[in-house]
C-alpha cells in the first residue's frame, strides 16, 4: 500500500499537535489558517503549500526539517530484513569515505561511524571494512 506525502504530513502534524495537548482550534488560530482547512491537512485530504506548512510548524513550535524527517521515516521505514548487498556495501563505502584517518586514529566519535553502525545493523549484512581501517574503527 502506498502512503501519499500529504497523508504522511497530516499524520505527523496531528501527532505533534496531540502530543502537545493542543486543539485544532488553538493551532489554527496561531497559524492563521481556518480550522476546517487545518483539519483537512491533518486528515491528508488537502495538500499544504510550503507557506502553510511553515505557518503550521511555527504555530506548533517545530522545525520543518524535523517534521519532514518524521515524514521521511513514515514513507520509508527502516527495513528489518536483509538488503541488497551491493547497496549496503555502497552505503558503507560512502559513510567510510567521510571518516578521515585523523579521526580514526584519534578515536574521535563521528557522525559517519554512527551511520555506519545503523546501516550495518539495518542491513544485517557483514561487510568488511577497507584494509587499514578495520582495527582502528573497531577500537573507536
Amino acid at each position: 500500500m502506498t502512503v501519499l506525502l500529504r497523508e504522511a504530513l497530516g499524520d505527523s502534524l496531528r501527532r505533534v499537535r496531540t502530543d502537545q495537548g493542543r486543539t485544532l482550534r488553538e493551532v489554527s488560530t496561531d497559524a492563521r489558517v481556518s480550522l476546517g482547512y487545518l483539519s483537512e491537512v491533518e486528515r491528508g485530504q488537502k495538500e499544504a503549500s510550503s507557506e502553510l506548512l511553515a505557518a503550521i510548524c511555527d504555530a506548533l513550535d517545530v522545525e520543518i526539517a524535523d517534521l519532514l524527517l518524521d515524514v521521511g521515516h513514515a514513507l520509508r521505514p527502516i527495513t528489518t530484513g536483509p538488503v541488497e548487498p551491493a547497496l549496503a556495501a555502497a552505503t558503507v563505502d560512502a559513510e567510510l569515505s567521510e571518516v578521515t584517518d585523523d579521526q580514526v586514529v584519534a578515536g574521535e566519535p563521528t557522525v559517519a561511524a554512527e551511520h555506519l553502525d545503523a546501516v550495518i545493523t539495518a542491513a544485517k549484512v557483514v561487510i568488511p571494512a577497507p584494509a587499514g581501517r578495520a582495527t582502528a574503527l573497531a577500537a573507536a
